[in-house]
């Protein structure tokens, strides 16, 4: 039987050759499909990865209780000063968050720029922010440091160049980096500076450094102290709950498009297979009249299908690999509707998982033209009829 099957694969395979140019249906369909499945797929893979990159497990966020993000949230300086005596913790900063309206570099639209106000004590305990054009604000100005992202999506985000907020005139002078997170879509200035300019004597939420072995202990103590009305949010927590919404729409939008795109696939690759079983009816039944078994034609059959899906679904993932990975875009995160800048994100994982699908759709393509293979009559074909 194995015998037989490795026979009538080679067979199968040699004659390609002859159809080349109705195989590459199967190919290119199958390769569109992975190809636009896991560019999506990796948008949301992408903005995931720019939230999670600016947590830490030693970082929580505290909030007002109820609020579900920076944005909504308002904490008063004596709750700020008891959060700071709690045990555990190692430090707090005190951040105040708005939003500048600037518009976007190749759209013109104006979209919501995060500008954060900052403790030095913030600065610190996110060691992963460097300067890495101009220098950093001065401390008791109203200068600004930008993202490298904000810098690449927002017009007007230049170095020297000065940003309006209200009735404040914010001159830029320095980019950072960020290791990716998302802090590169936000500006950055002192916090008291920021809190005087626009009134508000409150704090927005804390950023808190604590021993994540006292974590539990930490919300107990929160919770239960009557003074208090706040949420202690481990940062990867807070920053998880972040992206659900917004990657799960992208998530269900690549989904959909693919499935749609997959059905065309499948009808080409069901019409190629069935054209190419046509093409071998005699020898098929040959084959058959001289004693081959009905499963050897079967396998044949589906190898050559999954082996032309498999070729394109290499093809469509390294593709969105070539790209889209690194690609820089932005979107609107739903929690803060604020913009996000983020890189598309073509995983390892998201590529096999493409490669995968294109196995699924030969698999069904080349079924029905299988089973078609066995069930035609031996004597029939060999008359002709």
């Amino acid at each position: 039987m194995i015998d037989q099957i490795l026979e009538v694969t080679r067979f199968n395979l040699l004659s390609i050759k002859d159809r080349v140019y109705s195989s590459l249906v199967i190919v290119v369909g199958i390769g569109a499909v992975v190809s636009v499945l896991v560019s999506i797929l990796s948008m949301g893979m992408g903005f995931q990865k720019s939230l999670a990159d600016a947590a830490s497990p030693d970082r929580a966020i505290v909030l007002r209780k109820g609020a579900d993000s920076e944005m909504t949230s308002g904490i008063g300086q004596e709750a700020a000063a008891i959060i700071s005596q709690l045990a555990g913790v190692e430090g707090v900063s005190g951040e105040l968050i708005t939003v500048a309206d600037v518009p976007k570099r190749d759209t013109g639209s104006v979209a919501n720029l995060p500008m954060r106000g900052v403790s030095a004590e913030g600065v610190t305990m996110r060691g992963a922010v460097r300067i890495v054009e101009g220098r950093m604000f001065e401390w008791g100005t109203r200068e600004v440091i930008a993202g490298v992202k904000a810098a690449h999506e927002f017009e007007g985000v230049d170095l020297g160049n000065e940003l309006p907020l209200r009735d404040m005139s914010l001159p830029i002078v320095g980019f950072f980096e960020a290791d990716g997170g998302v802090y590169e879509t936000e500006l950055w200035a002192d916090v008291r500076t920021m809190q005087g300019a626009l009134r508000r004597p409150d704090f927005s939420a804390l950023r808190v450094q604590y021993d994540p072995a006292l974590g539990e202990s930490l919300n107990a103590s929160v919770e239960d102290d009557k003074r208090l009305a706040l949420d202690f949010v481990p940062e990867t927590e807070y920053y998880a709950e972040q992206s659900e919404g917004t990657s799960g729409i992208i998530y269900v939008f690549g989904f959909v498009v693919a499935t749609i795109m997959a059905v065309g696939a499948v009808f080409g690759a069901l019409n190629t297979m069935y054209s190419a079983v046509s093409m071998r009816s005699r020898e098929i039944a040959t084959l058959r009249a001289l004693g081959f078994a009905g499963l050897p034609v079967v396998v044949s059959v589906m190898i050559e299908a999954l082996l032309l899906a498999l070729i394109g679904g290499v093809l469509g993932a390294a593709g969105s690999y070539l790209a889209f990975n690194g690609y820089t875009a932005s979107t609107l995160n739903q929690a803060t509707f604020s913009q996000v800048a983020f890189d598309f994100a073509v995983t390892p994982e998201l590529m096999i998982f493409g490669i995968m699908w294109a196995i699924a759709l030969g698999f069904i393509g080349g079924l029905l033209p299988a089973v078609q293979a066995v069930l035609m009559p031996i004597m029939d074909v060999l008359r002709g009829e």
